[in-house]
């Protein structure tokens, strides 16, 4: 099946599979098409502005309520916040998480790398590595905690949802609303990549203030599917993550029978190769926020819930600047990985499918090698090509899990890359004097 997509990021949709299964003038006809049932999914309160509030009608064959009682179970290494080891204040990376022994599809293949705040008391989030190697068959999950931001590094994903289906490959995420069945199939033998999962407010876009109207991740580079349905009779388990814990039911047909659906709160992917880059012209650095495609706000002044940044390709053309990212502290965590290429700050210890955590003030930047590179590089227009990382802010620490402290993965001499600094004051010597920039 050719897959059909819409665009726009929280946009008004109204699509359907059949002709005529959407009603005309109501949402909730007393006889709808085609034998069809009427749900709505509401996932912001009632009484939210009209410019946050996110709900969609579903007209599908089975409401979501036939199905058995679910009971309890568990998932070993998907874990939620929040967690028992205290947040380090220490730097961490991680090489690329090796694959396990064994069939694992996405959902029992999840391991949890760092979090913050509740999963029950709906702030923070979860990071993820996913690390599968079969599709899911007959099976679906569904997350009541968090909607899941999906960023494939490693092979392309097929994600089944009740709004339709998208295709996932390394260079775009998925962004799969709270409470939204779906499955992941695998287009390939493996898939590696990275989950966010988003306890707090529903990610949208940032306000761009003085940047205008346009810029950053643009609305219309979005795609949402067209409804698609599955009229199956088959045994499928789903799986249900609610309030920390995992909850299974075994229902007799496949819960993707949504034949239509119209509203703004549904699943979308984004290509991050798109993602317009504001900079400098200058000098100096311009401020990371400038890469912020997606923001889940906290506070406007502490900082945010959780913020998804891209750091697509681009080019460097600051002048009488150190380019590279220079020494900080911020009041926020940071947690990076790399996608592609390699990190303009880091050496060749960082690679693509690695990642690195900085919690809340820890001091960090580039390693001592590319400081010393980026002292003395010419200051010629530089094109960072074929590089893709994202970085995931929160005002909140994260900790990490034993399962990631204790993978062979960790870098556990991360801190030397630091060592061997030169010292170079010299009260005597002052820094020639420097014309500005043309």
């Amino acid at each position: 099946m050719e897959l059909q997509y819409q665009l726009g990021f929280g946009n008004e949709f109204a699509v359907e599979a059949l002709p005529g299964a959407l009603p005309i003038g109501q949402s909730s006809p007393q006889l709808p098409s085609y034998g069809l049932v009427h749900e709505i999914v509401s996932a912001t309160t009632f009484t939210a502005p009209r410019h946050l509030n996110r709900r969609t009608h579903l007209y599908r064959i089975r409401p979501s309520s036939a199905q058995p009682a679910m009971e309890q179970t568990n998932i070993e290494l998907f874990l939620s916040a929040p967690f028992a080891r205290a947040p380090s204040p220490n730097q961490l990376r991680w090489d690329p998480f090796d694959f396990p022994e064994g069939q694992h599809d996405f959902l029992a293949s999840l391991v949890t790398v760092c979090g913050n705040g509740s999963a029950a008391g709906q702030h923070g989030m979860a990071i993820h590595t996913y690390l599968a190697n079969c599709s899911m068959v007959d099976s679906a999950f569904s997350n009541a905690d968090g909607e899941m931001l999906i960023v494939p590094e490693v092979g392309d994903l097929r994600i089944v949802t009740e709004f339709g289906v998208l295709q996932a490959i390394p260079g775009e995420f998925a962004l799969i609303p709270r409470g939204c069945k779906f499955r992941v199939e695998l287009l390939g033998d493996q898939a590696r990549g990275f989950v966010c999962e988003n306890y707090g407010v529903p990610f949208r876009l940032p306000d761009l203030g003085l940047i205008g109207s346009t810029g950053q991740a643009n609305a219309w580079d979005f795609q949402t599917p067209v409804a698609a349905y599955e009229d199956r009779d088959v045994a499928t388990q789903l799986v249900h993550k609610f309030a920390g814990h995992f909850w299974t039911v075994t229902l007799d047909h496949s819960p993707f029978d949504v034949v239509a659906w119209r509203g703004n709160y549904a699943p979308c992917k984004y290509d991050m190769n798109r993602f317009v880059i504001l900079g400098t012209l200058s000098f100096d650095h311009a401020e990371p926020s400038i890469f912020c495609a997606l923001t889940s706000p906290s506070d406007g002044v502490a900082g945010p819930n959780a913020e998804f940044m891209i750091l697509p390709p681009r080019w460097i053309v600051s002048e009488h600047t150190f380019r590279p990212p220079g020494f900080h502290r911020n009041s926020v965590a940071e947690f990076l990985a790399l996608i592609t290429g390699r990190h303009e700050g880091k050496t060749g210890e960082f690679r693509p499918g690695g990642a690195s955590l900085h919690n809340n003030w820890a001091p960090h930047g580039p390693d001592t090698s590319s400081f010393e590179t980026g002292r003395s590089s010419s200051l010629a227009p530089q094109w960072l090509g074929g590089s893709l990382a994202f970085m995931i802010e929160s005002r909140f620490p994260f900790s990490v899990t034993d399962a990631a402290m204790n993978r062979a993965a960790r870098q556990t001499g991360y801190i030397d890359c630091w060592s061997g600094f030169k010292k170079r004051f010299n009260p005597r010597s002052a820094a020639p004097a420097v014309s500005a920039p043309r």
